[in-house]
């Protein structure tokens, strides 16, 4: 048979076919006009070299098995075809123990890099990026963000009962609002979390007071012990996630505080909280509540920047002590 008529039997392309041939793993028999005559037995060959190759074996190391397939009519009945499948394997345990070691050292630049918020203190004395390198993302608020308005929806809130709802935490705690005692618990809502690398919302940093929910987080986090020194008992954001979503932020950003998960947004019914509806979900509006003796004792309301809105609850803690 011609090349053409090989290489279409055999599965491959006339390239191929000349490739093997000049390493010496195939050699056609030649017609009286020169022409290579193919047998058989040579699309065999060519097939086996191509199973080797999807193996992982290099055409140019696939001659001790075509050696032992013309001893034996099979590739690996012969010790020399053993020990080159063990070197292969070889081979693939040492490519994966590389592979591995870079996917953990990517894995953790991406721990730290994901759970770094803006302002973070660069590590092991790394300079910090130039203004210009900063990309907007969810740690990143933009500087032209809409300012939203206070349009009253918080003015009835003081002095209002804690209704006596049960909702879980990312501590796998069950959170009953109404017994969290006598102390100031601050309790802020948002809208929903990104993930790094995730699409926000269609339209999102165009709503007024939806952007910036990881960047509250980032600030409670770091004012957190300022806020227990000044007289708040315990802190949790809250937001109508689910609590496995919820706690993948605590994690990646290590908030020292818990967040609760009201999926129903219950809470917004029993106290009237203000919502607004994006990309075809209904949203907490951004809200944080004081809540003492069982009633909200102060609304914050609209928060805005949220970036910078712990300091403002702190500030209010210390001009107002119990």
């Amino acid at each position: 048979m011609r090349i053409g008529d090989l290489a279409r039997d055999a599965g491959v392309t006339p390239k191929a076919v000349r490739y093997y041939e000049s390493l010496g793993l195939l050699v056609p028999a030649r017609l009286g006009n020169g022409y290579r005559d193919y047998s058989g037995q040579d699309v065999r060959v060519v097939r086996e070299v191509r199973r080797l190759i999807g193996l992982g074996i290099p055409a140019a190391r696939t001659r001790p098995f075509l050696d032992c397939l013309a001893d034996h009519g099979e590739i690996d009945d012969c010790p020399s075809s053993l020990a080159e499948y063990r070197d292969a394997i070889d081979d693939l345990d040492r490519r994966i123990r590389e592979l591995t070691r870079r996917r953990d050292t990517l894995a953790a630049r991406l721990d730290r890099a994901a759970g770094r918020c803006p302002g973070d203190a660069p590590e092991d004395g790394a300079a910090p990026e130039p203004e210009e390198a900063i990309v907007d993302d969810i740690y990143t608020l933009p500087a032209d963000l809409p300012v939203p308005q206070d349009d009253g929806a918080a003015g009835h809130l003081p002095g209002v009962a804690v209704p006596g709802l049960a909702l879980p935490s990312t501590a796998k705690e069950t959170i009953e609002l109404a017994a969290l005692g006598t102390g100031r618990t601050i309790v802020y809502i948002y809208p929903l979390s990104g993930r790094p690398g995730e699409d926000i919302p269609e339209g999102w940093n165009a709503i007024p007071g939806a952007r910036g929910c990881t960047t509250q987080a980032c600030d409670f986090r770091d004012h957190h012990e300022e806020l227990l020194d000044a007289g708040a008992t315990r802190v949790f954001g809250l937001s109508s996630q689910d609590t496995a979503y919820q706690r993948e932020l605590v994690e990646r950003l290590r908030l020292p505080f818990s967040m609760l998960s009201d999926t129903g947004l219950r809470l917004a019914g029993e106290l009237n909280l203000p919502t607004f509806e994006a990309d075809g979900q209904v949203l907490y509006k951004r809200i944080t509540l004081v809540i003492r003796d069982g009633q909200v004792e102060h609304a914050f309301y609209p928060v805005f920047p949220p970036n910078r809105h712990a300091g403002e609850v702190l500030s209010w803690l210390k001009e107002n002590p119990v």
